[in-house]
């Protein structure tokens, strides 16, 4: 196949860019790499654009091999025909392909392998000419007591069985009637008998039918966890007779009785054999489309996320909130390093009050602390309050979302940071790194567990892994990492290194001390220069001798900004600094076969912002006063709140009760909405008001949309009620009008 041409025509590109895009990939270029430092080769394709070319490419690459296999097992057949050669090649999806081979393809005994080893097969033959005469004499000629053929119905059963499985075989047949299921067919869920008492999550779902072609995914994920969990039965069902008829018209013609046989055969192999086989096909390639989206959905909350505005480097007090068992707090200098750690019971009585808000102001002068931030989990809301009670107002003073900050706090990476202290110290430790810097810290964690997504414990685990690994390595090398202070896990992200590398980086790190610069990292052992073109650009060393090394200007252009430096008699350091002489310079007058203005622009936006972040700037937010718990809420509210998590269906908001409210997708705005993506993203601070609280089921509901202003009452106007003596002045007073016109 014709890789180029294919993915070209595919995804709409020019061939030139398929071209070289697939030759960056074979050489082993990573996709932030070729995105950002090859944009002359590609033409400015962007990392979605480059990622559709890869998996397009491995999807027709794993095509081509199933083809090459198939072709093997029908030439050992000795069965390979031109025609058959033809239709293989242009076959152009896995499921024609499979429906070409259906016939070839060995099998374990079956019905009709039986019946051929009986000798029925030119019973069979004879029934399909469906020529006029009598069935039943034919078959009887078929007769065997050695070979178990006991009668002209067990003969014309057999030949049955043989034609069911040549019609179940048939390319045509199966790919009409796989379209009937695609387009006509229907999902159906209903409640399992004495299920009802625990299945009332799945309620929405008890009796609920919706298209093949249409089914939302989170919904079809819904179903298929019911029906996993043995609440729901799930069906795909379409009209009987519509398909037996696709069977009829192509095989059945005529209405003797050899036809009547044909229709046998035609019922029993739609039920038996077709059904079953494009029913199971069908569910894959609705669940593989349902768990796409479903992984498209979460990795964009974890890009968003993991992209959240940073506070940045500040003294800084994290706390862990707790009734019982007291708030760990924690002291953090500007690199995150711990500089203290104590226990406040702020909510356990009068007495400890007054000793937890002398702790906490101590500490926040002993330590300079500028911010302080507090998990949202148990008693998140009221430590706030007490905090907020207690510090300066020049204290910054920030709920953080605590999820997946247990999951650290118990892992390796965390012991191995940590060895000295328990989990608790650990927990809030994470809290506050993450208002530091959320990419930083969130990469130590699994993403599955940051409580982003929809049912992703219910797809392809290694499809979302993979998914999420380069969601995180799109947003670790979109950033920049600094060479000298990351961790391991956020180095391993960076193109071109890997666990492997980043552990070589950190322990030359640990042996050396910081490098100095960029060129020091080819020191590093097993660090080659295939890794340290990949992985160079998106490494920063701050105060480094070169200047450059502290910018994404990748090191195979220092050269190029060096001469522009010296043709505009200048250093490098008066570029970065003077934004008037980089104004003066043509950057046309630089261009070449291998630079071209698209690198030149990147290569001078950074020198005027070197190493910029690209992230948004921080925000503090708070939660409305007084609504602590979903027993305050009350219908009507409007409250800021967070955007915690976006599906398909809807946004959830974190409104600082403990239980995200649902904005659901016609309630995220006044205009319609398809995707909740359009309008919103997590973390997002939004204003929110309340349409329904269930306090026994923990559900918030919630709406963004605008009510409209109310319409003024208008004064009612009093009506005299006429009496009989009314209407006969009114009517004499007409007859003098007209007497008097007519006169």
């Amino acid at each position: 196949m014709n890789y180029e041409s294919k993915i070209s025509q595919e995804l709409a590109l020019a061939g030139n860019q398929v071209k070289s895009t697939i030759s960056l990939l074979e050489e082993g270029a990573t996709i932030p790499f070729i995105a950002r430092y090859r944009k002359e080769m590609t033409n400015g394709l962007d990392e979605v654009q480059i990622t559709a070319i890869r998996d397009l490419l491995k999807q027709l690459q794993e095509l081509d091999k199933r083809r090459e296999a198939i072709f093997k097992s029908i030439e050992e057949q000795q069965k390979l025909t031109p025609e058959l050669i033809k239709m293989l090649n242009e076959a152009e999806t896995l499921s024609i392909l499979e429906d070409i081979y259906l016939p070839y393809k060995p099998k374990r005994k079956t019905k009709a392998s039986v019946a051929r080893e009986k000798g029925l097969e030119p019973l069979a033959d004879a029934l399909l000419l469906q020529e006029d005469g009598d069935v039943l004499k034919i078959a009887s000629e078929f007769i065997d007591q050695e070979k178990e053929v006991e009668s002209a119905e067990d003969a014309l059963q057999g030949a049955r069985d043989i034609l069911a499985e040549l019609f179940s075989e048939n390319a045509s047949i199966r790919s009409k009637v796989r379209e009937l299921f695609y387009e006509k067919g229907d999902f159906k869920s209903t409640l399992i008998a004495e299920k009802e008492e625990s299945a009332q999550k799945y309620k929405d779902y008890f009796d609920w039918k919706e298209p093949v072609k249409a089914v939302a995914s989170h919904r079809l994920l819904a179903m298929r966890r019911g029906e996993k969990e043995g609440l729901l039965k799930l069906e795909l069902i379409v009209n009987e007779d519509d398909a037996i008829d696709i069977l009829n018209k192509e095989f059945k013609k005529g209405n003797n009785d050899s036809s009547k046989q044909i229709a046998l055969a035609t019922q029993d192999s739609y039920k038996r054999l077709i059904k079953p086989s494009i029913e199971t096909e069908i569910r894959v390639l609705t669940r593989q489309k349902a768990d796409d989206e479903a992984i498209r959905v979460f990795t964009e909350n974890a890009r968003q996320l993991l992209l959240a505005a940073p506070l940045g480097q500040k003294r800084l007090m994290a706390i862990d909130p707790g009734f019982r068992t007291g708030c760990k707090i924690v002291c953090l200098d500007e690199q995150g390093k711990l500089l203290d750690n104590s226990v406040i019971y702020p909510h356990t009585g009068q007495g400890k009050l007054k000793d937890a808000e002398k702790i906490v102001n101590d500490l926040i002068s002993k330590f300079s602390i500028q911010a302080i931030a507090i998990g949202n989990g148990t008693a998140g809301r009221e430590t706030e309050t007490f905090i907020r009670s207690v510090v300066p107002s020049s204290v910054i003073v920030v709920m953080v979302n605590e999820n997946g900050a247990s999951i650290y706090s118990a892992s390796p990476v965390a012991r191995e940071e940590f060895p000295d202290y328990d989990i608790t110290v650990r927990g809030a430790i994470s809290i506050g790194r993450r208002l530091m810097d959320p990419l930083a810290e969130l990469v130590k964690i699994d993403p599955k567990s940051i409580g982003v997504g929809q049912y992703q414990h219910d797809v392809d685990q290694a499809k979302l892994q993979s998914s999420l690994d380069e969601t995180v390595s799109s947003c670790v090398n979109a950033v920049g990492v600094s060479l000298n202070t990351a961790s391991r896990q956020i180095l391993a992200y960076v193109s071109g290194l890997g666990p492997a590398l980043a552990n070589n980086i950190i322990s030359y790190r640990n042996d050396n001390g910081p490098f100095k610069s960029r060129e020091d990292l080819k020191k590093v052992p097993r660090l080659g220069g295939k890794a340290f073109e990949q992985a160079a650009g998106f490494l920063r060393i701050t105060d480094a001798e070169n200047p450059l090394d502290a910018s994404a200007v990748h090191p195979e252009r220092y050269s190029l900004v060096e001469q522009i430096a010296k043709d505009s008699k200048s250093s490098v350091s008066e570029l970065l600094k003077d934004d008037k002489l980089r104004k003066s310079i043509k950057l046309q007058d630089y261009v070449n076969d291998t630079v071209g203005l698209p690198t030149l622009n990147d290569i001078f936006s950074e020198l005027a912002k070197p190493g910029r972040d690209p992230r948004d700037q921080f925000e503090a937010f708070v939660f409305a006063e007084g609504i602590n718990g979903i027993d305050d809420l009350k219908e009507g509210m409007v409250l800021p709140g967070l955007v915690t998590n976006i599906t398909n269906f809807g946004a959830f908001v974190d409104i600082g009760v403990h239980q995200d409210g649902l904005v659901h997708l016609s309630q995220l705005s006044n205009r319609y909405v398809k995707d909740p993506n359009e309008i919103l993203k997590v973390n997002q601070q939004v204003e929110v008001r309340v349409t329904g609280v269930d306090v026994a089921r923990k559900r918030i509901a919630l709406s963004m949309r605008n009510e409209p202003a109310p319409i003024p009452k208008k004064k009612p106007v009093k009506i005299k009620k006429r009496t009989n003596n009314d209407s006969q002045l009114d009517m004499q007073a007409k007859l003098a009008a007209l007497k008097e016109k007519f006169k």
